[in-house]
């Protein structure tokens, strides 16, 4: 045996006789090949050390510039990890309404600019993926300005303006359906400038239990992609990411993130009023504690028992009546403009009628990238373990995850044995999270049926949904569904809940959200009543009005699979009043029929803007199924500026017309921090975002070609 030093630590081990039979074969000695072995291991040494000292003297001087630049306290990540600047502060305050089974919220964000200079305040925030955001005022000293809605491309143009005029201005735009931007230019130095935004969502009902949710930050996102040549040129476009060719506006969903800032940094307050008019059985908040009060006979209200909060996980509240009966059907009427409008919602039959289930092939795929390290992982884990603890006889099942690579348990779904089951428990147990977030390719494989079972196929994808890339998987979905049904659980204290939301809807399936390990046990046994099967697919409805005139127009269309406990929802555009409709679909291999009445039900002011929202919600959801996309902005446009509607093509502009900032005082702009979501790691998650490589192949070859000259430089000498 021949030893090579490369380096005080690494040794080659070559065999003698094959160096024996080398030398034999091409004439080369070996003490030839030792040395120029030695050569090429003492360069690779060499230049792995280069590059590993390189790398520490960049990290050393990117540390020394964050702790020279960074604001007080505050430690922002920018892409390289440098601060993003002085930031105007923001407190927001949130008030909720709820009647029946309609929400009215206004929220109200205060810029705060304790610096000498005229400051722009840039802050990216989450509402509900269903809000209807129909109304911006602004309010500066004792001036109140309202909102007006323009089309997306003017309102910037309208902004700019304001802008550069030196006038208080504000800005709303939506980038994503739940991720929406305000801009706020010329505050003047000390002083604060009011924003206030409202929209309208419904309220949800599920297995005899009323909630609604309310995000409070936008987690950093997952950027798949090469950098485009120019980043985004718009007010908006603050992030932490560049623009790539799969997320063209990166730079405008990635705010800066701010990590271990002081108690009270940009705090939240809410407060919500039930106006339902029934009594209550319990009301709960599970991630925030509450405390509440009885206004009057049904009418409640709930405000968070910490006061202000930091905005760093979502808020929901859960509300159930008193030895209520399951409703047949609720209504709410609306007449706007000369059309009417409802909003009705129809409860399927008991699961009691239900057949039973067959067999089922069920593929569970589990994120394990770096934001989903902590408790997010800890929940995944829980949820695996009980979604296998479910499994029977007959059943086949696989177990897929992925972060920056694909991994799965098995080649194919295998049979439910004690020894897969036991292969699975442990493999479960051992996921860690780390890694990039490539969701896609763990979609399409999940989605992929090879051998066409005849069984019950059902995908059930765990993830927080941390990926800026959402349309591709929509198409994804929409394209690769086949016989299969996606149902998607959110997990953590702020997921995606519009990726998984639309996504389960593409595929015919469900939406679960899992936000502590508490409630794992119980979300998981009511997401396999669901699993068992639809309670009525094939559903078509037909309207009846006082007077036909050949104008109804219903969303959504076509409508989706219904499952247990889950209500048929609807809203629907009429030229006159609606009488009844009537329902019919498939009850396993039955027709079920069912006819509801539409005579009274209850006025609803803004049943026209969540109509409207979801026929925009559906023409965007064409463009996955290939509708021309000229044809979808335009019926966007048109339902957006008709309905005064926040939307991807309109956004909401105020400006006080009066000049503020002298021509003289220079306007700074600044992105407005968020804080990671709670139970997230800024190491996990930072580590795994796409960044700018070190450059260490380069380092390689550079001590190759000294070592290569010094080697010359000897030859010669001797």
């Amino acid at each position: 045996m021949t030893q090579v030093k490369c380096g005080r630590e690494i040794t080659l081990k070559i065999p003698a006789a094959s160096m024996r039979r080398r030398s034999a074969e091409t004439g080369i000695t070996p003490g030839d090949t030792l040395g120029w072995l030695g050569l090429l291991c003492r360069a690779a040494f060499i230049g792995l050390s280069v590059s590993l000292i390189m790398a520490v003297l960049i990290l050393l001087g990117a540390s020394e510039a964050q702790a020279a630049e960074a604001p007080p306290g505050l430690v922002l990540y920018g892409p390289a990890g440098e601060p993003m600047g002085p930031a105007p502060q923001l407190r927001t305050d949130v008030t909720i309404e709820v009647t029946g089974m309609l929400v009215r919220v206004r929220v109200e964000q205060r810029f705060s600019n304790p610096n000498g200079a005229w400051v722009e305040g840039v802050y990216v925030f989450p509402l509900p993926e269903d809000a209807a955001v129909d109304r911006l005022q602004m309010r500066y000293g004792e001036r109140l300005i309202e909102g007006e809605i323009q089309e997306r491309r003017q309102a910037e143009k309208t902004y700019q303006h304001a802008r550069a005029k030196g006038q208080v201005t504000s800005l709303l735009d939506q980038q994503r359906a739940n991720i929406f931007t305000t801009a706020v230019a010329n505050i003047p130095p000390g002083e604060t400038v009011t924003v206030q935004i409202e929209y309208q969502q419904p309220v949800r009902w599920l297995e005899g239990e009323f909630s609604l949710r309310f995000p409070m930050v936008v987690g950093p996102r997952y950027i798949p992609g090469r950098p485009l040549q120019s980043e985004s040129g718009t007010a908006t476009a603050h992030g932490w990411a560049a623009d790539t060719d799969q997320v063209p506006d990166a730079s405008q969903i990635t705010p800066p993130v701010v990590v271990g800032a002081a108690e009270g940094f940009n705090p939240l307050q809410l407060r919500v009023v039930l106006h339902v008019g029934l009594v209550l059985a319990d009301i709960d908040s599970p991630y925030h504690p509450v405390r509440v009060e009885v206004l009057a006979p049904g009418e409640y209200a709930v405000e968070l028992t910490d006061g202000a909060v930091a905005a760093e996980r979502d808020f929901v509240l859960r509300w159930r009546p008193t030895l209520a009966p399951q409703p047949a059907a609720a209504l709410f009427n609306e007449q706007w403009q000369g059309r009417h409008y409802s909003l009705l919602m129809v409860m399927p039959p008991r699961p009691e009628a239900l057949p039973q289930g067959r067999g089922r092939e069920l593929i569970l795929v589990v994120d394990t990238s770096g934001s989903m390290h902590g408790a997010s992982i800890e929940q995944a884990r829980v949820a695996l373990l009980s979604a296998l603890q479910r499994l029977k006889p007959g059943d086949r099942f696989n177990v897929i995850q992925f972060n920056h690579t694909l991994r799965q348990l098995f080649d194919r779904a295998m049979p439910v044995d004690q020894a897969s089951l036991q292969r699975a428990r442990s493999y479960v147990r051992g996921l860690k999270a780390d890694g990039g977030t490539e969701m896609l390719p763990a979609m399409r494989r999940a989605l992929y049926d090879p051998t066409a079972s005849g069984l019950l196929r059902q995908v059930v994808f765990l993830t927080d949904g941390a990926v800026g890339n959402e349309q591709a998987m929509f198409e994804a979905v929409a394209q690769d569904i086949g016989d299969s049904r996606l149902f998607t659980v959110g997990i953590g204290s702020a997921p995606n809940a519009l990726l998984m939301r639309r996504a389960a809807q593409l595929g015919r399936g469900t939406f679960t959200y899992i936000g502590s390990t508490d409630e794992v046990e119980d979300k998981v046994a009511a997401l396999f009543a669901q699993l068992s099967a639809p309670v009525l697919t094939d559903v078509q409805l037909r309207w009846d009005a006082e007077e036909p005139d050949g104008s109804v127009v219903q969303t959504p269309l076509p409508v989706p699979d219904l499952y247990a406990g889950e209500p048929l929802v609807v809203a629907v555009e009429s030229g006159r009043r609606l009488r009844s409709v009537h329902i019919e679909g498939r009850l396993g291999t039955q027709v079920w029929r069912h006819t509801a009445r539409l005579q009274g039900g209850a006025d609803g002011a803004g049943v026209h803007a969540l109509w409207a929202r979801r026929m925009i919600d559906d023409w965007m959801a064409r463009q996955v199924t290939g509708e021309d996309r000229a044809a979808v902005r335009d019926a966007v446009l048109r339902l957006a500026l008709e309905h005064h509607l926040v939307s991807r093509y309109t956004s909401l502009v105020a400006v006080d017309k009066t000049p503020r900032r002298p021509s003289s005082g220079e306007l700074q702009s600044a992105a407005v921090p968020a804080r990671l979501p709670a139970g997230w790691s800024a190491d996990a998650v930072f580590g795994r975002l796409p960044a700018t490589a070190t450059p260490a192949p380069l380092f390689m070859l550079l001590g190759l070609l000294g070592l290569a000259l010094g080697w010359l430089v000897r030859e010669r000498g001797a």
